[in-house]
C-alpha cells in the first residue's frame, strides 16, 4: 500500500440509532445525516459542535437525497417528504408503500425512489405525483445510480441482478447477475464507462458499460458485506464501507489499495460502516456507522 496519510478530523455525536444516510450540501464543508431515529440533521466539518435539526419523522430514513434547493428524506413505510432548504420547511409530501426506502435519486423534473418491495417510483417533482411504477423484481431495490452521458440509471436489486434502465423511458435494457447475493452499491465512473457495484459478498467489481456491461475486474476488498462506495470528485479515488468495520480507500484506474481505515489503527468505527461521502473538491471523508456516530477524515493523497 502507497503512503497515504489519514487523520481523524472530528466525531458527530447526535443522533440516537444507528446512522444510514448522508448527504452532501455541495459547498465542500455542510452534510446531512438520518438514520434510525428519524432525525434529519444538517452538520458542518468546520464547526463540529453545532449541529442543526433540519426535520424529523416518526419512522427511521435510510436513504436521503438532494435535488436543487430541495432534499427528499425517505420515510420508511411511508413515502417521501421535501423539505426546502432554504427555508427549512417542508414543501410537500407523497404516501408511496408500506415497505422500506433504500435509495433516492432525481433526474431533470423526477424523482425517483428505491422499495423493499421491488418497485422504483418515478415521481413528478412540481405535482409530487407517481407517473410510473417500476417493478422488475420482488426483492428490494437497494441502490440506484445515474449516468447521464449514457442516458442510463442502474439499479442493484437483494436478488443479485443489477438491472439497467433508459432515462428515456424507464424500461429495462439490460439484466445481469452481478454479485453472489444483494447488490448494495452501484456508481458510474464520471465518462460513463464503468459502474462499479459492491454487495454482501464482500467483493467490488468493475462492468464496461460500452461493452454491455461485461465483468471487467473483481476484487475480494473486504472480509463481510460492502455496503457503499463513494467516488472522490474528480473519480481518481473512491473509498468503500464495510460491515467489517473498515474503509478501505483506493486508487479508481486500477483499483489498487491504498489504505484501510479501522478501529485499532485509526481510532474508527466499532460496527459496521454504512455510508461514506467524499466532500467535493476536498479530501475529506464523511463516514456512518451503526454506532450512531459520524466521523470525518483527511486524507493525503
Amino acid at each position: 500500500m502507497s503512503k497515504v496519510q489519514v487523520s481523524k478530523v472530528h466525531t458527530f455525536n447526535g443522533h440516537k440509532d444507528c446512522v444510514y444516510a448522508l448527504e452532501d450540501l455541495g459547498d465542500g464543508h455542510r452534510f446531512i445525516s438520518s438514520g434510525g431515529d428519524g432525525l434529519i440533521a444538517e452538520w458542518d466539518v468546520r464547526l463540529p459542535d453545532q449541529g442543526k435539526l433540519i426535520a424529523k419523522v416518526n419512522r427511521s430514513v435510510y436513504a436521503l437525497h438532494k435535488a436543487g434547493n430541495r432534499l427528499i428524506i425517505g420515510e420508511n413505510y411511508e413515502g417521501i417528504h421535501v423539505i426546502d432548504l432554504d427555508s427549512k420547511k417542508e414543501t410537500g409530501s407523497l404516501k408511496l408503500s408500506s415497505a422500506a426506502f433504500f435509495d433516492i435519486s432525481s433526474f431533470k423534473d423526477n424523482f425517483i425512489v428505491g422499495d423493499g418491495d421491488g418497485t422504483l417510483f418515478i415521481i413528478d417533482s412540481k405535482s409530487m405525483s407517481i407517473v410510473k411504477k417500476v417493478s422488475e423484481s420482488k426483492k428490494s431495490v437497494r441502490a440506484i445510480a445515474i449516468s447521464e452521458t449514457r442516458n442510463e440509471m442502474a439499479v442493484g436489486y437483494s436478488d443479485n441482478h443489477i438491472r439497467i434502465f433508459s432515462l428515456d423511458n424507464f424500461e429495462c435494457v439490460y439484466s445481469f447477475s452481478a454479485h453472489d447475493n444483494s447488490v448494495f452499491t452501484v456508481e458510474y465512473s464520471e465518462d460513463g464507462m464503468e459502474l462499479i457495484s459492491g454487495g454482501r459478498d464482500a467483493r467490488i467489481k468493475i462492468w464496461n458499460a460500452v461493452a454491455g456491461y461485461e465483468l471487467k475486474e473483481e476484487i475480494v476488498a473486504h472480509m463481510y458485506t460492502i455496503n457503499n462506495v463513494a467516488f472522490r470528485s474528480d473519480f481518481r479515488y473512491f473509498v468503500s464501507a464495510s460491515m467489517d468495520k473498515s474503509i478501505k480507500v483506493w486508487q479508481a484506474g486500477d483499483v489498487k489499495l491504498l489504505k484501510v481505515i479501522d478501529k485499532v489503527r485509526h481510532a474508527g468505527h466499532g460496527t459496521s460502516v454504512n455510508k461514506l461521502l467524499w466532500l467535493p473538491e476536498t479530501d475529506f471523508i464523511v463516514s456512518a456507522g451503526d454506532d450512531r456516530a459520524i466521523s470525518v477524515w483527511e486524507l493525503s493523497l
